[in-house]
């Protein structure tokens, strides 16, 4: 997700490849082009269909870890108001979040004649556009209308609920003129991580609430703060402590991986070489840009699905170019939204614009629809 704060190399490197895996998953998982190219990797489609959604882990890990640079590098909140804070963050996520959203539904009315295929999103009506355009579809019980956009709405809670979290504590330790905004804010985001660990995150009905992604995201911010203490020790108990205590109470992967992620970020960022390290331009690149890859890419690949199974039903070398080529498009496309789009600053006139844009498109789709 696009952040203010500067990041090292490393991260957009990591970012774009955890990108380009997530294009991969969506691929294999969706069809039908992977359907048709089974038989020639079988075991990658599979795996990369059962297990490439792991990359979100590392997206929620590296979130909280810019969100603490950002918001609270010392532990104590350095905005000023809660409320423009999250509202900066709601601007910066939506405009491309529209665009992206309204591309999707237009290519999807246009191949849903010729593309008979569960992929393809129904219809929408004007309350599932209006949920989706406020990033409320999954605690609504509306579909979403591109597949992965329930991670913009997860992040944005992520991020909100952390600005509330500081701003609390911070106004706390003003009132009370006795206690240390910094620790305490870092003790509640370790509270945090330890609830959603070995409680929310074991509960799939919480699965549209910040609650639930929490324990990654906070592993995240603690894996920052470990980064730049003077005395890591203590950070990397709580860290390793944590990650064992929830492994051992109910083993989940994703967690595993997280937590994984985290403590080489540790690492990482006290490790010169690889602290100082320029990356790779290329991966640099298309991990400063991934959000706006991520926003597009369905839409790219529903509209390749559509021409190639379409031309070559059954030619499963053709469907794995076509595969290739459906990454290739979404970052050719995605390059093209993050510099026309989530590089600019709008109004709120303007943010407004593009959220009633995609309300009226969406329903002119569905109508016409309809009407054929």
């Amino acid at each position: 997700m696009p952040t203010a704060s500067s990041r090292a190399p490393l991260i957009d490197v990591v970012k774009g490849l955890a990108c380009v895996l997530i294009i991969a998953h969506h691929l294999a998982f969706y069809g039908p082009m992977s359907d048709i190219a089974e038989s020639l990797a079988p075991r990658l489609l599979a795996w990369l269909s059962s297990h490439g959604r792991m990359a979100v882990q590392v997206f929620l890990v590296l979130g909280g870890y810019l969100a603490a640079a950002s918001l609270a590098p010392q532990g104590v909140a350095r905005f000023a108001g809660a409320w423009e804070q999250v509202a900066r963050r709601f601007a910066r996520l939506v405009v491309p979040y529209a665009v992206a959203l309204l591309v999707t539904v237009l290519v999807s009315a246009l191949v849903r004649p010729w593309l008979a295929h569960h992929s393809v999103p129904a219809e929408p009506d004007f309350a599932q556009l209006l949920a989706n355009a406020l990033l409320l579809q999954d605690i609504l019980g509306y579909e979403a209308l591109s597949a992965g956009v329930w991670y913009v709405a997860i992040d944005f809670q992520l991020f909100a609920l952390a600005v509330l979290l500081f701003a609390a504590v911070r106004a706390w330790a003003r009132r009370s003129g006795r206690i240390d905004a910094a620790r305490w804010g870092q003790a509640a985001v370790v509270a945090g991580v330890a609830a959603s660990l070995l409680g929310f995150n074991r509960w799939p009905q919480l699965d549209a609430w910040a609650v639930y992604f929490w324990g990654a995201y906070g592993l995240g911010m603690m894996a920052y703060w470990a980064a730049h203490a003077p005395r890591v020790r203590p950070w990397l108990f709580m860290l390793v402590a944590l990650g064992v205590a929830a492994l051992g109470v109910d083993f989940r992967p994703r967690i595993a991986l997280a937590w994984v992620v985290a403590l080489a970020l540790v690492v990482a960022m006290r490790t010169p070489a690889l602290r100082q390290w320029q990356g790779v331009p290329v991966l640099n690149r298309l991990g400063q840009m991934s959000y706006s890859v991520f926003l597009l890419h369905f839409a790219v690949c529903l509209a390749v699905n559509a021409v190639v199974t379409t031309l070559w039903p059954e030619a499963p070398g053709w469907n794995a170019l076509g595969m290739l080529l459906a990454v290739l498009l979404s970052l050719a496309a995605g390059r093209l939204l993050y510099e026309r789009i989530e590089k600019r600053g709008f109004s709120w006139p303007a943010i407004l614009r593009w959220q009633a844009g995609l309300l009226g498109a969406g329903w002119l789709a569905s109508f016409v629809g309809n009407f054929g």
